[in-house]
């Protein structure tokens, strides 16, 4: 079972599984890394999740708003040898609720063509594609992904 701690993006666990996340996107994109790191920043990221598996930091996820409809995922990853035990599932359901908590009412992604299981957990979850956005709107290496959540009746104070 993963335990779930909410935090910011100041957490020292956080910022080591996403040291680790930074170090395989470098070996999937390639000499594209440099291109998408620039996006990738973690400063001022005030909720973030980190998941713990017998009191060892093993995923990670983040939020941030893009307006007051929508949440953004950001900085999903399971350390490898934690990897298909259901904990990036549950990393997302407890992102999702907190937005849903926020009063958000959906939440989107961007995530690399060359991170295949990544987009099978989004498309089992419920995302959808949609036209990709922001700095990933040309399309490239990158696909964007929604899914509309429930937003509770009150929305936690920012």
């Amino acid at each position: 079972m993963l335990l779930i701690k909410r935090t910011d993006s100041g957490d020292a666990d956080f910022l080591g599984l996403v040291a680790q996340l930074d170090q395989d996107l470098a070996i999937r994109d390639g000499d594209e890394h440099a291109f998408y790191a620039q996006f990738n920043k973690v400063a001022q990221l005030p909720y973030c999740m980190v998941g713990y598996f017998e009191y060892a930091p093993v995923a990670c996820g983040a939020l941030r708003a893009l307006d007051e409809q929508t949440m953004e995922l950001k900085r999903m990853f399971v350390h490898p040898e934690h990897r298909r035990q259901g904990y990036a599932s549950q990393m997302l359901a407890e992102l999702e609720r907190q937005a849903a908590a926020l009063g958000y009412h959906r939440c989107v992604l961007e995530t690399g063509k060359k991170q295949p299981e990544a987009i099978a957990l989004y498309l089992k979850s419920g995302y959808r594609f949609i036209p990709n956005y922001g700095q990933d709107a040309g399309g490239g290496n990158s696909v964007c992904m929604e899914k509309l959540i429930l937003a509770e009746k009150n929305r936690i104070p920012d």
